[in-house]
C-alpha cells in the first residue's frame, strides 16, 4: 500500500498513542452529515486505536454504542485489553470528546488472512450490479440533509433504487451499489468499519421522511480480506418498531467474497 498519508481516511484516522493504552485523534472536517460525523467513520477511528493495543492486524467483530453526536476537534480514546487468546485479543474503548463520551466499544481482534481456509457455505451471494458507470453517484444533498461525507467517497447506487432522490418511493427498503473511495485508497479491514455506514439509509424507499438517521448501536462483523476493486454492498431494513429500525448489510468484494456483515439500530428519520 502506498504511503497513508497521501490518503484522505488515513489522515482521518490517525491515532497517537501516549503509552498508557491511550490514544490521542481528531475527528477531522468532511466525514460528517449536517455536521455529525458518520458514524462509520467514528467507529473506523476507535477501531484503529483499539487495533493497535490489541497488537493484531484486524478488526473481526466490534460492537459500538453512540452516545453522543461526534463533532471535528479533538478526542482522546481509552482502551483496555480485557483478553489475549491464541486467535483472538478482545479489547475495550471509549472515545471521549472534552468531558462526554461519544462511543463504547467491545471488539475482538485477530488475523483474518491466518483464519481462512476450512469448511466454507455461503448461501446467496453478491448482489447483480450494473457496471458502476452505470450506477447513479451519490450526492452530497439528499432532501434536508448534507452529505459531506460523499466528498472522499465514491458510493454509486443501483438506479432503481435511487427512487427518493426524485421525491419519489420504489416501495422497498432496499438499496445496493459500488462503495470505493474517491483517491482510489486500497480498501481493508478498517475501512470495512466505514463501508457498512457509508449508504443511504435503505428506508428512504418507503414511506419515511429524508432526514438524519441516528445510529444507536451497530454490530460489524469482517469475513475476509478485501481483493482490490470496488466493493459490492447490499443494504436492507426489515423491521421498524417504536421509533428504531434495524438496518443490515453485506459487503462482497471484486472476487464475489462476502467480506464483511453489519446490523445497526437506528432512530427512524424526522425530516
Amino acid at each position: 500500500m502506498p504511503d497513508p498519508s497521501t490518503f484522505e481516511f488515513d489522515v482521518a484516522t490517525a491515532i497517537t498513542p501516549r503509552g498508557d493504552d491511550t490514544y490521542d485523534a481528531e475527528i477531522h472536517a468532511g466525514w460528517d452529515i449536517n455536521g455529525n460525523a458518520n458514524g462509520g467513520y467514528l467507529l473506523a477511528l476507535a477501531v484503529a486505536a483499539m487495533r493497535d493495543a490489541s497488537g493484531r492486524p484486524d478488526p473481526v467483530t466490534v460492537t459500538a454504542h453512540y452516545l453522543a453526536p461526534g463533532r471535528p476537534g479533538p478526542v482522546v480514546i481509552d482502551t483496555d485489553v480485557v483478553k489475549r487468546g491464541r486467535q483472538l485479543t478482545t479489547v475495550t474503548g471509549t472515545m471521549r470528546s472534552g468531558d462526554r463520551d461519544a462511543l463504547r466499544l467491545l471488539g475482538s481482534f485477530g488475523d483474518v488472512a491466518a483464519m481462512s481456509g476450512g469448511f466454507a457455505d455461503v448461501v446467496g451471494g453478491p448482489p447483480d450490479l450494473p457496471p458502476i458507470e452505470q450506477c447513479v453517484a451519490r450526492d452530497t444533498s439528499v432532501g434536508v440533509v448534507t452529505v459531506e461525507l460523499m466528498r472522499r467517497l465514491g458510493v454509486h447506487l443501483r438506479p432503481e433504487h435511487t427512487a427518493f432522490t426524485r421525491g419519489e418511493k420504489s416501495g422497498r427498503a432496499l438499496i445496493e451499489g459500488w462503495f470505493q473511495f474517491a483517491d482510489h485508497r486500497p480498501i481493508d479491514t478498517l475501512a470495512l468499519m466505514l463501508v457498512v455506514d457509508a449508504f443511504p439509509p435503505p428506508v428512504f424507499n418507503i414511506e419515511m421522511p429524508l432526514g438524519w438517521v441516528p445510529t444507536v448501536e451497530m454490530t460489524v462483523h469482517v469475513r475476509g480480506l478485501p481483493a482490490p476493486g470496488p466493493l459490492a454492498c447490499r443494504f436492507h431494513t426489515e423491521f421498524i418498531q417504536n421509533g428504531f429500525l434495524q438496518e443490515d448489510s453485506e459487503v462482497w468484494d471484486s472476487a464475489g467474497t462476502l467480506v464483511a456483515q453489519s446490523r445497526q439500530l437506528a432512530l427512524v428519520p424526522r425530516g
